[in-house]
């Protein structure tokens, strides 16, 4: 969090404090999260504003942060945007901020500010590139308001990990005038073929997210009518994206394109996998697997089965969310071999730890008993029991690096043969009967190999 700044004083006549509620506070507490949300508008002026601005208060009620409301571009000084650990964008359209305040903005974002974009945040300061590249997308053009199906294709972030994978609802659809995902997060998209006017060839972005510049970024293309802000999903949807945009919850927002599914939440998918030991996982109808009991692993056995035509992956990047209930203990392996035997696995593989409760070399982000993770950076980058976490394992040849929520946190280097990572399969792991871990969206995107001294086969 920032540090409070003195409160910027605005004279009464050039402060627009939207539906006469009071002024900002004058101070913020170090523990407390402050956000501003900005509805001005040099264009089209959405009816739905003040019921925009009633729902982020009443949001910050129930999730710990305070809101102040302005429609004065004289705020965007850096005295008074140190105050704020976001800024909301609602439904503003066309220019609205000076070279100044823009200038200051800029600075307010590189040093770590927040940036929330809703519905028209989109149709704003097209002729200011930095606020294009932060918002993700210009917007270009819209059809009638009608239901439509929105995909939601990232289930950990706090924006949509309470959202069904099919959401349908109702709202004034945008099409954009770029494609973001290439540079942002895609956190759900609209299904063209579930209405009619979408312009976007069938991939059609609704929802992003991004680290830019220094700062946090999260834009939603939801929010025209009046009735989306009533809406229990849309404003759990809101929620999270100020969530991530302030800091209270973290999340992988780099770009993510090229991975196919190993476990997208069906029946189907999963008879591609094979239990080896005792314990088992359960499939809920929200598409999440949760373990049961153990102690054993469910791995990806593929095409193949098993069997030597099917030897698993060499240079990869694996990527599962995963969550614990409280001080539950699980884990992934990579890089072993076909096995009904969940300790072949931990006798030929690596274990990627889930346990933040144990010794440094065996709690999350570790390489289970050989390496820690840096624990300081794992701490800032997870989340708490009961809310989602997203791991990259990215093996090349023998390396082995491990993000969390975005967050390099592990580098290690395999030297034994018996342990090569050159080839092997991924599972996930069931501990025992009091640990409850539960994972989704298991994708993989297999790389090209290069050879160098660090994935050289080790005594090469």
């Amino acid at each position: 969090m920032r540090t409070s700044a003195q409160m910027l004083t605005v004279g009464a006549a050039a402060a627009l404090l939207i539906g006469c509620v009071s002024g900002p506070a004058a101070s913020k507490g170090a523990d407390e999260s402050r956000v501003l949300v900005f509805s001005k508008t040099a264009g089209f002026r959405h009816d739905s504003i003040p019921e925009g601005i009633a729902a982020v208060r009443e949001l910050g009620t129930t999730g710990g942060f305070a809101v102040d409301a302005t429609e004065d571009a004289g705020a965007f000084t850096m005295k008074n945007l140190a105050r704020y650990d976001a800024v909301v964008f609602l439904s503003t359209t066309g220019d609205v901020l000076d070279d100044t305040q823009q200038a200051a903005f800029e600075r307010y974002i590189k040093r770590g500010g927040g940036y929330v974009g809703i519905h028209a945040a989109a149709d704003t300061e097209y002729d200011w590139a930095f606020y294009g590249g932060l918002a993700g997308a210009y917007f270009q053009s819209h059809p009638a308001i009608q239901p439509a199906t929105v995909d939601v294709e990232d289930r950990a972030h706090p924006a949509t990990s309470e959202l069904p994978k099919a959401w349908d609802r109702t709202d004034e659809w945008y099409n954009y005038r770029s494609n973001p995902r290439e540079r942002a997060h895609v956190l759900a998209s609209l299904d063209e073929s579930s209405y009619t006017g979408g312009t976007m060839s069938g991939d059609h972005p609704i929802a992003w997210c991004q680290e830019y510049r220094g700062g946090r970024a999260f834009y939603t293309g939801g929010g025209h009518t009046k009735e989306s802000y009533a809406e229990p999903a849309f404003r759990k949807h809101l929620l999270g994206g100020i969530r991530y945009a302030i800091g209270d919850a973290q999340a992988d927002c780099r770009p993510e394109n090229g991975y196919r599914p190993l476990f997208d939440g069906t029946a189907e998918s999963l008879s591609a996998w094979k239990q080896a030991g005792p314990g088992s996982f359960s499939l809920s109808d929200d598409g999440t697997l949760t373990s049961n009991g153990g102690l054993g692993m469910l791995w990806y056995a593929g095409s193949g089965a098993g069997s030597d035509s099917d030897p698993g992956f060499g240079s990869y990047s694996l990527k599962l969310d995963w969550k614990v209930a409280g001080d539950d203990n699980s884990g992934v392996f990579v890089g072993f071999p076909a096995s009904d035997d969940p300790w072949s696995a931990v006798n030929n593989g690596y274990e990627i730890q889930i346990d933040a409760t144990d010794a440094p070399d065996r709690t999350t982000g570790a390489v289970y008993s050989f390496q820690s993770a840096d624990i300081d950076k794992r701490d800032r980058a997870l989340n708490p029991p009961g809310e989602w976490n997203t791991y990259e394992i990215r093996v090349e040849g023998e390396r082995l690096r491990v993000w969390l929520n975005g967050v390099k946190i592990n580098d290690f280097t395999n030297t034994d043969p018996a342990r090569s990572l050159r080839d092997g399969h991924v599972g996930i792991q069931n501990h025992g009967a009091d640990d409850q871990v539960s994972f989704r969206d298991v994708r993989i995107k297999e790389l090209p190999t290069k050879p160098s001294a660090l994935t050289a086969s080790p005594g090469d």
